[in-house]
Parts: structure tokens; sequence; C-alpha cells
């Protein structure tokens, strides 16, 4: 190829994904009494004297510290609410039959707590003991699930329960079908939505990616499962409607979606927000919703906005709420918006660790060796198998992903400077095996969840232990083995250097690990120097 490199290809349109979805109008369509008015009262939206463009974008003048200021909090007790409903559980006998003994072994064996208020759920063991309607057990098997994983076990009886739940588990744990098939329930058994109301249940995620594959995961559930119930069986030929709203691309496809109806809305706190200050929706009849990683939330600076959103829903909705750890931050969001029958559930501990599915190998090398050591591996140890790569720049990304490329090694890269589509192609391309190498940068990383990906490369080692976690993290998943290799950059001492190597040794031995002596001697404790007499 020209000047030794293959470009990285472009890849035009917008993908054909399960979370591409029509608007779909249907017979819930009319008046449905007792939800008040549906529009935001006298809000003048932080887009000043603007409007949506046919392309989605803005005229008029946006005043950025503005955005959500003008939401006027409902007065809810001179509201006229319809009830809803919220507790679908009927305990299966094999449950119910369950000693405290045979509880506490299960807790046990799965490192798991519960702590909240009486009753404690006691789990289920299958999917015929949850509840679930056949639709949904049917599509759980097609997807070859044996079994619920542990935190389902305890936690579609708690979701289903209509308690509210506080969820600590690290991600690949299987806590999204733990908050998406209960919300599925939930919405099919509320009133039909009315034109220009807003969603039934409604999930909060940090970022574009993870709401997409949220909207992924609903999508294979909600295709195949109709509204209807035992009350209304009128409704089987309604299907579930789903939007996906979040920042980096046009908002008017967006807009079309929520303006059509959907009863499940999967939203990043910035885009949700500026919807509902221009009244193209409104959260009135969200009775269920889930804060999806509430600490990297806090860490990406959302509580403002996820506390404006907090405001715009009922006060008597179900409230789920999952973190990968407790921190402060998370446990103030917890106290004041979980409130009904609260169950907590704890998995390991509550501090960031890692997954101890996935083996760790750390190699020191200097910086001149550090491409050829690569190469190395990529040729020798993981061919043919998919490969998540991390950079520490984006610069980085597209350089390295060339030479790959070069070298005949099917590798794309993905950072913040693509466009969204283009981001949404790469990452479908990844997940069917199209790419075998994914190169990415940390903030492009953030919610990814590719289930079988084998091998995680860390080129740059992060800078503090907390990304490392989560970088390694990103195999290993849903109980499957996974191999991450760190290549350690030391070619002169600096304090960072030295912590970093001591606390990947840390992690490495808290999973039963043991870290390489070179690594070891570096993060190891140095004398003081002596001063010169």
């Amino acid at each position: 190829p020209p000047g030794g490199y293959a470009p990285n290809p472009g890849y035009p349109g917008s993908p054909a994904g399960p979370w591409a979805s029509g608007p779909g109008a249907g017979p819930r369509r009319g008046h449905a009494p007792g939800y008040g008015d549906q529009r935001s009262r006298g809000t003048e939206a932080p887009w000043r004297h603007s409007q949506l463009s046919q392309d989605g974008s803005r005229r008029g003048r946006y005043d950025a510290g503005a955005m959500g200021s003008h939401l006027v909090e409902p007065k809810w007790s001179e509201e006229q609410l319809a009830p809803i409903e919220k507790d679908f559980y009927v305990e299966h006998p094999s449950v119910a039959s369950r000693t405290d003994e045979e509880v506490a072994a299960f807790l046990e064996a799965n490192a798991m707590r519960i702590d909240g208020q009486e009753p404690k759920p006691r789990p289920v063991f299958s999917f015929e003991e949850t509840g679930f309607p056949t639709a949904i057990q049917n599509q759980l098997r097609k997807m070859n699930f044996a079994e619920p994983t542990a935190i389902q076990k305890i936690g579609w009886p708690t979701a289903l329960s209509g308690r509210d739940m506080i969820g600590i588990a690290q991600t690949g744990s299987g806590k999204t079908l733990g908050f998406l098939l209960p919300g599925l329930v939930h919405a099919a058994a509320q009133p039909p939505l009315a034109q220009g109301q807003g969603p039934i249940v409604l999930v909060l995620a940090p970022t574009r990616e993870l709401a997409m594959q949220i909207r992924h995961e609903c999508m294979r559930f909600t295709e195949g499962l109709s509204l209807a119930s035992s009350e209304d069986p009128h409704r089987a030929d309604t299907k579930f409607r789903t939007a996906c709203v979040y920042g980096g691309v046009p908002r008017q496809g967006q807009a079309t979606e929520l303006r059509n109806g959907a009863e499940i809305l999967i939203a990043t706190p910035g885009r949700l927000i500026d919807f509902l200050d221009l009244g193209v929706t409104n959260l009135k009849r969200v009775s269920y919703i889930v804060l999806d990683e509430a600490d990297r939330m806090m860490d990406m600076g959302f509580e403002p906005q996820v506390r404006k959103i907090f405001s715009q829903v009922r006060p008597d909705r179900q409230t789920l709420l999952w973190s990968a750890t407790w921190p402060k931050e998370v446990r103030g969001l917890a106290s004041e918006f979980c409130r009904t029958r609260v169950v907590k559930l704890q998995v390991g501990k509550a501090d960031l660790q890692a997954n101890a599915n996935v083996t760790q190998r750390i190699e020191v090398v200097s910086s001149n060796q550090l491409q050829h050591r690569l190469l190395s591996v990529l040729q020798e140890e993981v061919t043919g198998q998919k490969t998540l790569i991390f950079c520490e720049t984006k610069r980085q990304c597209d350089q390295l992903c060339r030479e790959l490329r070069y070298r005949q090694l099917r590798a794309l890269a993905i950072h913040g400077d693509k466009e969204q589509r283009e981001r949404d192609r790469i990452l479908h391309d990844f997940r069917k095996g199209d790419c075998e190498i994914l190169l990415a940068t940390d903030v492009a990383s953030r919610g990814l969840d590719i289930q079988d990906v084998k091998f995680v490369i860390n080129y740059d080692v992060p800078k503090n232990i907390e990304s490392y976690i989560h970088r390694i993290g990103r195999t290993g998943r849903a109980g499957n083995k996974g191999t991450a290799i760190s290549f350690f950059q030391y070619d002169f001492y600096s304090p960072e250097k030295v912590t970093m190597a001591r606390k990947i040794c840390e992690v490495m031995r808290s999973v039963g690990q043991e870290p390489p002596a070179d690594l070891e001697k570096i993060g190891a404790p140095r004398a003081p120097s002596k001063s010169r007499m």
C-alpha cells in the first residue's frame, strides 16, 4: 500500500443493527386518565430561541451552563397519579421450601451478602422458578443460558417483588438482564401509553456505548414479546417500543422515536435532559428507573444531571441502582433515591477488584522493545482470537492500527475523534469477528461489553490501578476465562511507575496470582538516600 501503511477503512452510513427500530404506532394511542399534564410546565430550553433542524442540529444560541436549569419539579402532592403495580413475584414452591442453611450456603459460595429490610429474598435456581413469561424463558434458552447467574438468582426475585434495590457487582456478572427482564414485566403490567406520554421504564447509563449495548440486549427480548397480560389479552398483537438517546449524533431521529412513544427508554443523562428541556418527552409515566454504573456516573460528573432527572420522576417509582464500587457519592444517591423495602445485594468486596477468571501477565520492557513484543504476542499467541488493545492516546491508537494492518492483521481503532456511526460500525465488525483486533483508548472503551474477548493487551499500562482493573475486566466475562497481557515500560525511575508496579502486584496477589520478580523489584520500597556529610 502507498506509504507503507494500509488505510483504516471508512464506514459510511448507519449500521443496520438490532438497535435500529422504527416508530410503529399502535392501538395504545389515545387518552389515558390519571397521569396529569404530560408536558413540562412553562419551561424554556437552554437552547434559547432554537429549534431542531431537519438534520437534527440546533438553531439558535445555546446556554451551556443552563442545561436542565429551566426544568420545574412537578408538585407531586397536587398531581392525580394513577396507581402503579409493582409486585409481580409469586414465590415458586421450590424456592419457598429452601432452608435458611441452603440460602446461607449459596451466599457464601458466591461471596454474596444481602442487607436491607426483611424479608430477605431467597434465590431462584432455574428460569422456571422466576415466574417470567414463557416468551422470556424461551428466549433465555435460545441464548444458551443454562441457569441464572448468581446476581440474577437474587436480583430477579427482588426486582419482581417491586422492591428498591442496590446492587454492588462488577461488570460481566449478568446485571443487565438482572434489571431489564423485570423491567419488561413491569412495563407490560401498566396501563397503555397515550399520545404525548413518556416512557414507563427508564434506564440511565453513563456512556453512549453502554446505552446502545443495553438497548441491544433489550431488543433481543422485546422483538418477540407482546404487551399482553392476563388482565388485557387484547394487547397480544401490541409490541414493546424501545428508544435509546445519547450524545454524539444528530437529535432529530432520537426526537422522532420519543415523540412516537416508547415504553422503554435507555438514555445518557445529558441528552435526556436536553430533550426534557425541549419538551420532546417527559418522565411522568416512569415507574421503574434504573441507574446503571452509578460510580462511573459520579466519576464523570453526572450527579447534578442525575438528580435533575430523578426530580422529574414520580416519588412512588421503583428504583434500582447498580454500581461496581460503593463510594460515598453513590451511598448518598442510594440513601436518597432507594426508599421502598430496600434490598442491598453485594457480590465480593465493595472495593474495585480484579476478576479471578483473568490470567494476568506482566512484561517489563523498554520503550524500544515495545512494538516488537506486541507483534510477537499477536503473531505467536493470539492469532485468530478476539483481542482488545488499549493505548494511551488517540494518535497512538491510529498509528499502531496502521502498523498492524500493514502487517496483514485485521485491526481497527476506536477513539473519541471518530464519528458515532463509524464507531458503531467498528464495534459491529469486532463483535461479528470481521476484525480480530480492536485498538481503543480508555475513554472510547467505557461501557464496552463484548462477551467473547479472549485477550486484553495493555500497550501502555494506565496511570491508575482503577483503569488497569477496568481494562483487564474486558475479558473473562460471564464466567469465561481470559488473558490480560500488560507491557510495563520502565526506561527510568519515576515515583508514579513505582507506585503502579506495587499496586499491580497487590492486585495479582489478591486473586491468587504471583507477580513477576522484575515487577516486584520495581515496586519494592527504596531505602532513603544518605545525605552527604
